[in-house]
Protein backbone atom coordinates (compact mmCIF):
# COMPACT_ATOMS: atom_id res chain seq x y z
CA UNK A 1 0.00 0.00 0.00
CA UNK A 2 1.46 3.33 -1.12
CA UNK A 3 0.35 5.60 1.69
CA UNK A 4 2.37 8.55 0.40
CA UNK A 5 0.57 8.51 -2.96
CA UNK A 6 -2.75 8.15 -1.16
CA UNK A 7 -1.91 11.13 1.04
CA UNK A 8 -1.16 13.18 -2.11
CA UNK A 9 -4.53 12.28 -3.63
CA UNK A 10 -6.58 12.87 -0.52
CA UNK A 11 -5.12 16.25 0.43
CA UNK A 12 -5.62 17.49 -3.14
CA UNK A 13 -9.24 16.31 -3.04
CA UNK A 14 -9.71 17.91 0.39
CA UNK A 15 -8.37 21.23 -0.88
CA UNK A 16 -10.65 21.08 -3.93
CA UNK A 17 -13.70 20.46 -1.73
CA UNK A 18 -12.68 23.20 0.69
CA UNK A 19 -12.28 25.71 -2.12
CA UNK A 20 -15.76 24.82 -3.41
CA UNK A 21 -17.17 25.30 0.09
CA UNK A 22 -15.71 28.76 0.62
CA UNK A 23 -18.20 31.39 -0.48
CA UNK A 24 -18.55 35.15 0.11
CA UNK A 25 -21.57 34.49 2.32
CA UNK A 26 -19.78 32.07 4.61
CA UNK A 27 -18.78 28.42 4.95
CA UNK A 28 -21.07 25.44 5.63
CA UNK A 29 -21.18 23.38 8.79
CA UNK A 30 -19.75 19.85 8.72
CA UNK A 31 -22.53 17.46 9.80
CA UNK A 32 -20.06 14.66 10.53
CA UNK A 33 -17.96 16.91 12.80
CA UNK A 34 -20.49 18.54 15.17
CA UNK A 35 -19.51 22.05 16.16
CA UNK A 36 -17.20 22.57 13.19
CA UNK A 37 -17.51 24.29 9.84
CA UNK A 38 -15.41 23.61 6.77
CA UNK A 39 -13.26 26.56 7.88
CA UNK A 40 -12.53 24.83 11.18
CA UNK A 41 -11.71 21.64 9.33
CA UNK A 42 -9.16 23.50 7.17
CA UNK A 43 -7.45 25.03 10.21
CA UNK A 44 -7.41 21.70 12.08
CA UNK A 45 -5.96 19.62 9.26
CA UNK A 46 -3.51 22.33 8.25
CA UNK A 47 -2.17 22.55 11.81
CA UNK A 48 -1.86 18.76 12.04
CA UNK A 49 0.19 18.67 8.83
CA UNK A 50 2.64 21.28 10.07
CA UNK A 51 3.01 19.65 13.47
CA UNK A 52 3.71 16.22 11.98
CA UNK A 53 6.14 17.75 9.51
CA UNK A 54 8.03 19.40 12.39
CA UNK A 55 8.17 16.11 14.31
CA UNK A 56 9.79 14.34 11.35
CA UNK A 57 12.01 17.13 9.99
CA UNK A 58 13.29 18.34 13.36
CA UNK A 59 13.28 14.90 15.02
CA UNK A 60 11.23 16.21 17.90
CA UNK A 61 10.53 13.99 20.93
CA UNK A 62 6.84 14.91 20.83
CA UNK A 63 4.34 17.22 19.18
CA UNK A 64 5.32 20.90 19.10
CA UNK A 65 3.92 23.26 21.70
CA UNK A 66 0.50 24.29 20.31
CA UNK A 67 1.23 27.90 21.29
CA UNK A 68 4.36 27.94 19.10
CA UNK A 69 2.96 29.89 16.17
CA UNK A 70 6.28 29.74 14.31
CA UNK A 71 5.74 26.02 13.67
CA UNK A 72 2.40 26.81 12.03
CA UNK A 73 3.96 29.25 9.58
CA UNK A 74 1.18 31.80 10.05
CA UNK A 75 1.31 35.27 8.49
CA UNK A 76 1.73 38.29 10.73
CA UNK A 77 -1.91 39.32 10.48
CA UNK A 78 -4.49 36.59 11.04
CA UNK A 79 -7.17 38.83 12.52
CA UNK A 80 -9.70 37.79 9.88
CA UNK A 81 -8.83 34.06 10.00
CA UNK A 82 -11.10 31.46 11.62
CA UNK A 83 -10.09 30.94 15.26
CA UNK A 84 -10.47 27.49 16.88
CA UNK A 85 -11.85 29.07 20.05
CA UNK A 86 -14.75 30.51 18.07
CA UNK A 87 -15.90 27.32 16.34
CA UNK A 88 -18.03 26.88 14.41
CA UNK A 89 -16.60 29.61 12.19
CA UNK A 90 -19.23 30.08 9.49
CA UNK A 91 -18.18 33.47 8.18
CA UNK A 92 -16.18 34.22 5.02
CA UNK A 93 -12.70 32.70 4.85
CA UNK A 94 -9.76 34.62 3.33
CA UNK A 95 -8.16 32.91 0.32
CA UNK A 96 -4.87 33.04 2.21
CA UNK A 97 -6.17 30.38 4.60
CA UNK A 98 -6.47 27.83 1.80
CA UNK A 99 -3.10 28.87 0.38
CA UNK A 100 -1.62 28.25 3.86
CA UNK A 101 -3.26 24.83 3.97
CA UNK A 102 -1.96 23.91 0.50
CA UNK A 103 1.57 25.01 1.40
CA UNK A 104 1.61 22.93 4.59
CA UNK A 105 0.17 19.87 2.87
CA UNK A 106 2.75 20.12 0.09
CA UNK A 107 5.55 20.46 2.64
CA UNK A 108 4.44 17.33 4.49
CA UNK A 109 4.00 15.45 1.22
CA UNK A 110 7.58 16.34 0.29
CA UNK A 111 8.81 15.16 3.71
CA UNK A 112 6.94 11.88 3.27
CA UNK A 113 8.25 11.37 -0.28
CA UNK A 114 11.84 11.94 0.81
CA UNK A 115 11.59 9.86 3.96
CA UNK A 116 12.31 6.21 4.66
CA UNK A 117 9.16 4.61 6.16
CA UNK A 118 11.37 2.66 8.56
CA UNK A 119 13.21 5.75 9.79
CA UNK A 120 12.62 6.53 13.48
CA UNK A 121 10.16 9.24 14.41
CA UNK A 122 8.18 10.05 17.53
CA UNK A 123 4.52 9.05 17.37
CA UNK A 124 1.75 8.62 19.92
CA UNK A 125 1.72 4.90 19.07
CA UNK A 126 3.98 1.95 19.85
CA UNK A 127 5.19 2.15 16.24
CA UNK A 128 7.84 4.90 16.26
CA UNK A 129 8.49 5.33 12.53
CA UNK A 130 7.94 7.76 9.68
CA UNK A 131 5.80 5.05 8.08
CA UNK A 132 3.33 5.33 10.93
CA UNK A 133 2.75 8.99 10.08
CA UNK A 134 2.51 8.27 6.36
CA UNK A 135 -0.29 5.78 6.98
CA UNK A 136 -2.00 7.79 9.72
CA UNK A 137 -2.01 11.05 7.78
CA UNK A 138 -3.29 9.38 4.62
CA UNK A 139 -6.21 8.02 6.65
CA UNK A 140 -6.89 11.32 8.40
CA UNK A 141 -6.80 13.18 5.08
CA UNK A 142 -9.23 10.69 3.54
CA UNK A 143 -11.71 10.91 6.40
CA UNK A 144 -11.60 14.72 6.47
CA UNK A 145 -11.85 14.87 2.67
CA UNK A 146 -15.08 12.89 3.06
CA UNK A 147 -16.17 15.34 5.80
CA UNK A 148 -15.59 18.34 3.55
CA UNK A 149 -17.38 16.77 0.60
CA UNK A 150 -20.20 15.65 2.88
CA UNK A 151 -20.70 19.27 3.95
CA UNK A 152 -21.38 19.99 0.27
CA UNK A 153 -23.60 16.93 -0.20
CA UNK A 154 -21.10 15.34 -2.60
CA UNK A 155 -19.15 12.87 -0.43
CA UNK A 156 -17.40 10.23 -2.51
CA UNK A 157 -16.30 6.88 -1.07
CA UNK A 158 -12.79 6.19 0.15
CA UNK A 159 -10.82 4.06 -2.32
CA UNK A 160 -11.60 0.41 -1.56
CA UNK A 161 -8.16 -1.15 -1.07
CA UNK A 162 -6.96 1.79 0.97
CA UNK A 163 -10.14 1.76 3.08
CA UNK A 164 -9.60 -1.94 3.83
CA UNK A 165 -6.05 -1.17 4.99
CA UNK A 166 -7.43 1.63 7.15
CA UNK A 167 -10.00 -0.69 8.75
CA UNK A 168 -7.13 -2.94 9.81
CA UNK A 169 -5.36 0.11 11.22
CA UNK A 170 -8.44 0.95 13.30
CA UNK A 171 -8.23 -2.35 15.16
CA UNK A 172 -4.44 -2.59 15.35
CA UNK A 173 -3.76 1.04 16.29
CA UNK A 174 -6.72 3.34 16.83
CA UNK A 175 -8.97 1.15 18.98
CA UNK A 176 -6.27 0.31 21.58
CA UNK A 177 -5.14 3.96 21.62
CA UNK A 178 -8.63 5.37 22.07
CA UNK A 179 -9.30 2.91 24.86
CA UNK A 180 -6.16 3.96 26.72
CA UNK A 181 -6.75 7.69 26.17
CA UNK A 182 -10.32 7.59 27.49
CA UNK A 183 -10.06 4.91 30.19
CA UNK A 184 -12.75 2.87 28.45
CA UNK A 185 -14.38 0.04 30.41
CA UNK A 186 -12.93 -3.45 30.09
CA UNK A 187 -14.35 -5.75 27.46
CA UNK A 188 -16.46 -8.68 28.63
CA UNK A 189 -15.92 -10.98 25.69
CA UNK A 190 -17.81 -8.98 23.04
CA UNK A 191 -17.12 -10.38 19.56
CA UNK A 192 -17.71 -8.43 16.36
CA UNK A 193 -17.31 -9.41 12.73
CA UNK A 194 -16.85 -6.69 10.11
CA UNK A 195 -17.23 -8.16 6.63
CA UNK A 196 -16.32 -6.39 3.42
CA UNK A 197 -18.80 -6.75 0.53
CA UNK A 198 -16.79 -5.12 -2.29
CA UNK A 199 -13.81 -7.47 -2.13
CA UNK A 200 -12.19 -10.11 0.04
CA UNK A 201 -11.73 -9.27 3.68
CA UNK A 202 -13.27 -9.70 7.11
CA UNK A 203 -12.17 -8.54 10.54
CA UNK A 204 -13.05 -10.58 13.64
CA UNK A 205 -12.60 -8.39 16.71
CA UNK A 206 -12.74 -9.65 20.29
CA UNK A 207 -12.76 -7.39 23.37
CA UNK A 208 -11.31 -9.19 26.38
CA UNK A 209 -10.52 -7.03 29.39
CA UNK A 210 -8.15 -4.31 28.22
CA UNK A 211 -7.18 -6.25 25.10
CA UNK A 212 -8.46 -5.75 21.55
CA UNK A 213 -7.82 -8.96 19.65
CA UNK A 214 -7.97 -9.05 15.88
CA UNK A 215 -8.51 -12.46 14.31
CA UNK A 216 -9.76 -15.80 15.55
CA UNK A 217 -12.54 -18.10 14.48
CA UNK A 218 -14.97 -17.56 17.37
CA UNK A 219 -18.56 -16.92 16.34
CA UNK A 220 -19.41 -13.23 16.45
CA UNK A 221 -22.21 -11.79 18.56
CA UNK A 222 -22.93 -9.24 15.83
CA UNK A 223 -21.85 -8.93 12.19
CA UNK A 224 -21.69 -5.74 10.15
CA UNK A 225 -21.29 -6.00 6.38
CA UNK A 226 -20.67 -3.24 3.85
CA UNK A 227 -18.14 -1.78 1.47
CA UNK A 228 -14.67 -1.18 2.87
CA UNK A 229 -15.36 2.56 2.66
CA UNK A 230 -18.62 2.33 4.60
CA UNK A 231 -17.07 0.07 7.25
CA UNK A 232 -14.23 2.54 7.75
CA UNK A 233 -16.56 5.53 7.87
CA UNK A 234 -18.76 3.77 10.41
CA UNK A 235 -15.77 2.96 12.61
CA UNK A 236 -14.81 6.64 12.44
CA UNK A 237 -18.42 7.51 13.36
CA UNK A 238 -19.14 9.16 10.02
CA UNK A 239 -22.02 6.93 8.88
CA UNK A 240 -24.59 5.07 11.01
CA UNK A 241 -24.95 1.31 11.28
CA UNK A 242 -28.17 1.66 9.27
CA UNK A 243 -25.96 2.05 6.21
CA UNK A 244 -24.61 -1.48 6.80
CA UNK A 245 -26.13 -4.95 6.81
CA UNK A 246 -26.35 -5.87 10.50
CA UNK A 247 -26.98 -9.37 11.80
CA UNK A 248 -26.98 -10.55 15.38
CA UNK A 249 -27.24 -8.63 18.63
CA UNK A 250 -27.94 -5.03 17.59
CA UNK A 251 -27.58 -3.91 21.21
CA UNK A 252 -23.84 -4.36 20.77
CA UNK A 253 -23.68 -1.65 18.09
CA UNK A 254 -23.67 1.17 20.65
CA UNK A 255 -21.52 -0.92 22.97
CA UNK A 256 -18.71 -0.82 20.42
CA UNK A 257 -18.39 2.96 20.80
CA UNK A 258 -18.39 2.58 24.57
CA UNK A 259 -15.49 0.14 24.26
CA UNK A 260 -13.80 2.37 21.64
CA UNK A 261 -14.85 5.94 22.50
CA UNK A 262 -14.45 8.66 19.87
CA UNK A 263 -11.83 11.33 20.56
Amino acid sequence: MDHVAQFHREVRAFEAAARRAIAPGGTPLVPSCPGWSVADLIIHLGAVHRHVDAVIRDRLPGLPDPTDLAVLGLPADISDWPHPDHAPNTGPVPAAVLDWFAEGAARLAATFSAGDPDAPAWTWSKEQTVGFWQRMQAIEAAVHRWDAENALGTAGPIEAAFAADAVTQVFEVMAPARRSWTQAPPGTGERYLFRRTDGPGAWAVHFDGDTVRLGGASEAHVELAGTASDLLLHLWRRVPADRLDVRGDRALLDRYFTLVPPV
